[in-house]
């Protein structure tokens, strides 16, 4: 994309989290029922005409603003999310949504590259990285329905939303498997196997960081209180996000593909109900009950956010699906703990991080923690316990065994 075709962009995208602002402060202050569809709508429309850089979002970007606020909304009313709140500059993921397939005009160049027509924009070209249903392949069936535009630490992207007909799935034909998820090991299944990786960046991708950050402080500590950011740490910032934006997409490559190497070879898919909100939480405490070892409890939190364990589980959940297996949740307390040979629970059972020794005097088996837990997992699915989501809630049920039927 050009200079002047990324300035209209990241205009867009600015119009785009405004309006989504300025919906949310309407409906705030409106009562509940005048909180309609058309009343949004028409307060929208005449939003874009009193405000002149409203004007560079194309209308139909505007009303999937709408929609998307509207399902918000919903979702928070089924107990899926949390209810839609502000979005600040700083901390919002730069977007904009095309609803309209048929404006896209999408044209293949050659093996590498295509051709899109954004409106507002005009003609930009793009890296053809999977196959899409253009010209032949494009059908009533297997058709572009609309994309949308995503801005990271890299750049501009643009991901398609494409309509397609697929068979339903056969029943998965393969064994069942538990996996419980960690920091040293990210994936670790109950058969023994694991799925690990190395560090995201290279040893030079990480000394080009700490000294773009030492940078960046040292520039930030000379700027007075009040000063304007200098332009020299904007570009620092930007190299910054660079390099963990290039971190962020080989840790998702590699989720991707351990995900589907999971899928297709396993039916059931069993995984802790785990919360992490919880589990990320500060140590601080309060300035009456300070807490303890807040540092090791900060670098715990760093290194669970960064293994993204429900993007794991959310990525399971689909591919699962897609190969005609499922995934299933199980109670988490005791899992770590529990000897998966004899049942005996203690907390003492693991001295070593690593390694799990069972204080059962009739039993003392020892093994990896990692997959005595993803065992303990999968056995806490067989005996027919599992989180069933009920109203925004997951609850515990015992599933009930079926008798082999008898001839008469």
């Amino acid at each position: 994309m050009s200079p002047e075709g990324v300035l209209k962009t990241d205009d867009q995208a600015h119009a785009a989290r405004t309006l989504w602002n300025l919906l949310h402060a309407w409906w705030q202050m409106m009562p509940k029922q005048e909180r309609t569809l058309a009343n949004a709508d028409a307060a929208i429309r005449q939003a874009r005409q009193d405000i002149d850089f409203l004007a560079v979002l194309p209308a139909q970007a505007a009303q999937a603003v709408l929609k998307t606020y509207f399902q918000a909304w919903k979702n928070c009313w089924d107990g899926r999310t949390d209810a839609p709140n502000f979005k600040s500059r700083l901390r919002t993921v730069m977007s904009v949504d095309i609803p309209q397939g048929r404006d896209l005009n999408i044209v293949r160049v050659h093996r590498r590259w295509g051709m899109i027509n954004i409106p507002k924009v005009g003609r930009v070209r793009f890296r053809w990285t999977k196959d899409l249903p253009v010209g032949k392949r494009a059908g009533a069936q297997n058709r572009i329905t609309g994309a949308r535009l995503i801005k990271d630490g890299l750049g501009w992207h643009i991901a398609f939303r494409i309509q397609t007909l697929q068979a339903k799935p056969d029943p998965h034909q393969g064994p069942d498997i538990g996996i419980d998820v960690g920091v040293t090991v990210p994936i670790a299944l109950s058969n023994g196997e694991t799925y690990e990786h190395g560090a995201w960046l290279t040893d030079k991708e990480k000394a080009r960081l700490l000294h773009l950050e030492q940078r960046a402080a040292r520039r930030k500590r000379h700027r007075k209180p009040g000063e304007r950011t200098s332009r020299r740490l904007h570009r620092t910032y930007d190299r910054i996000a660079g390099l963990r934006a290039k971190a962020k997409r080989r840790a998702l490559d590699w989720q991707h593909k351990a995900t589907t190497t999971i899928a297709r070879t396993y039916n059931a898919v069993v995984v802790e109900a785990l919360t992490i909100t919880n589990m990320v939480k500060s140590a601080k405490g309060t300035v009456e009950e300070p807490g303890k070892n807040v540092a090791q409890k900060s670098g715990l939190n760093r290194s669970i956010s960064g293994e993204a364990w429900g993007r794991t589980v959310t990525l399971l959940t689909y591919r699962t699906a897609r190969y005609g297996g499922a995934l299933v949740k199980v109670p988490a307390p005791g899992t770590s703990m529990r000897c998966s040979a004899c049942g005996f629970t203690t907390s003492g059972s693991r001295e070593f991080q690593a390694v799990f020794v069972c204080k059962n005097p009739d039993c003392g088996w020892s093994g990896n923690a990692d997959h005595n837990a993803a065992r303990n997992i999968l056995h806490l699915y067989r005996t027919g316990l599992a989180l069933v989501p009920a109203a925004g809630r997951a609850v515990v049920r015992r599933a009930k065994r079926v008798k082999p039927a008898t001839a008469r």
